[in-house]
């Protein structure tokens, strides 16, 4: 019977066996991305903001805890990297828990993965916008005195923002891998410029002990591991989002062998990049109890300017930095948008028909951007009633993606270790470093998801309350009341074509 099938039988004739060089159920071969427009992708691509918001901690030993990020969110890339070169599909996560779940519980876990995966990625392409915004908001107050802050202020300019992803992705959709040519090679160029400047004009310099010994505890935790425990969220945020490519494989050349290089070289790069940055700020930074009072909502315009001494040059070095997450809204928002319409046209969301539309003469998902971007305006409201408003939607970007990273990565290292000849290895294959690799990427991810949820402050308010828990549990309740009214009816798993034919 169908429910009996093994793991194992269900791997022999599906895990790894597309075709070479061709991804599952491609966009009428349109291929509109390589390798280098997807290595601007993950997690905002500005990744030199190790702990620049000002609601997460400024935290107990930074460099410790973005080490750890780093050598684990490498592990997590270069796992699913397998996965992605032996099944490239645009479903990304929840397809590969199609292919390799027991086919009794196969069709609620791909739903379960599709849902979390999808609201992940929402979340994770409102943090760039959210950022651009929020810190153009704080620019103003370095330079304005007569400026009186306001929320809604912040609000309205990330609606702007997404407003100006939408018309990009959806006017300008063929031009979409020039920008984001550019937009690496900004990115790396600003980065230089910005390192050379702090590590030149800043007028003191802290001693070794500071950046790498030193403990701060700001959170109001009493244990100084919880604090850092809960402070892994920012380091973490940084480097997630590395499987944006595979949401772009029906729009790439060579998904097999781009998209495992996109992805684990987009962690080391700017792993690399943003940890060296890090120390840079640490050592350079000057007073840190002005960066945890500043006014502006974020130290890092605080660092900047006790590292320039004049608001001008600040406003100039962090403008780099709106800059890069500005342009960083636009890919994100095409990843959200690709995850929305895949799940559409498999059926696992309400009006199927209209989202999984596809513009024929643009040939991308137009209904399926517009309705993201409605989406994430709406989370732009938690910014006017929470001052942990960015807190809650990076906690919401993180703990959705490691989740959606977690479950098909315990399946795959199940069928390594116990039925190892049922898995058919892509063009990238981690040969017998995989089961250590693995278990390292799990081991990381439940220990991190554990504590994403967690409040950034103690004691606890309202208003700065973690309310991702909230956000995430509403969806997943939603989820679920749609399933059992709908969609375990009209829901039959991921659409995958005949192989033969592709």
């Amino acid at each position: 019977m169908e429910s009996e099938m093994s793991p194992k039988a269900k791997a022999e004739y599906n895990l790894g066996d597309a075709e070479a060089d061709q991804g599952i159920g491609q966009i009428d071969h349109v291929k509109h991305y390589g390798i280098w427009s997807c290595q601007r992708r993950p997690a905002c691509a500005n990744l030199w903001l190790y702990k620049s918001d000002n609601d997460p901690l400024l935290e107990y030993n930074w460099t410790n805890n973005s080490s750890v990020s780093f050598i684990g969110s490498l592990a997590t890339a270069a796992s699913l990297a397998e996965l992605a070169s032996m099944f490239p599909t645009a479903g990304g996560q929840y397809h590969f828990i199609s292919k390799m779940a027991p086919l009794r519980i196969v069709k609620g876990l791909s739903w379960v993965v599709g849902w979390i995966t999808t609201f992940g990625w929402i979340a994770v392409a409102a943090s760039a916008p959210f950022l651009s915004g929020t810190m153009i908001q704080g620019l103003l107050v370095l330079n304005y005195d007569s400026y009186a802050f306001q929320r809604w202020h912040g609000t309205l300019i990330y609606w702007a923002i997404l407003v100006i992803s939408a018309i990009v992705n959806i006017q300008g959709s063929r031009v979409l891998p020039v920008v984001e040519n550019l937009s690496l090679g900004f990115h790396v160029v600003a980065f230089i410029i910005v390192f050379v400047v702090i590590c030149v004009v800043s007028p003191t310099k802290h001693v070794p002990e500071f950046v790498f010994v030193d403990t701060i505890n700001n959170s109001g935790w009493g244990n100084n591991g919880i604090a850092w425990c809960v402070g892994m969220l920012s380091s973490c945020y940084v480097l997630v989002g590395y499987d944006a490519a595979i949401h772009l494989c029906e729009e790439m050349k060579d998904p097999r062998t781009d998209i495992p290089l996109a992805m684990v070289g987009a962690v080391l790069i700017n792993g690399t990049m943003g940890f060296g940055f890090l120390v840079a700020i640490l050592f350079c930074m000057g007073d840190l109890k002005s960066a945890l009072d500043t006014t502006t909502g974020y130290p890092i315009i605080e660092i900047f300017y006790n590292i320039t001494g004049n608001s001008r040059s600040a406003t100039a070095l962090c403008s780099t930095i709106v800059i890069m997450a500005g342009l960083a809204s636009i890919p994100l928002l095409t990843s959200a948008s690709r995850m929305v319409w895949v799940l559409a046209r498999d059926k696992a969301l309400p009006a199927t028909t209209w989202l999984s539309k596809m513009d024929e003469r643009r040939q991308i998902p137009t209904i399926a951007v517009a309705v993201t971007s409605f989406l994430l305006g709406l989370l732009g409201l938690i910014n006017i009633g929470s001052t942990s408003a960015f807190n809650a939607i990076v906690s919401l970007a993180v703990f959705g993606l490691e989740i959606s990273y977690l479950i098909p990565l315990c399946f795959l290292l199940y069928q390594r270790t116990v039925f190892p000849e049922s898995i058919t290895p892509g063009p990238w294959s981690m040969g017998r470093y995989g089961i250590g690799v693995n278990v390292l990427s799990i081991c990381f991810l439940v220990f991190t998801c554990i504590f994403l949820l967690f409040p950034p402050y103690q004691p606890l308010t309202a208003e700065n309350m973690n309310y991702a828990c909230l956000v995430f549990g509403s969806v997943c309740i939603f989820s679920g009341v749609y399933w059992l009214f709908k969609g375990r009816s009209v829901y039959e798993g991921p659409v995958l074509p005949d192989f033969e034919n592709l």
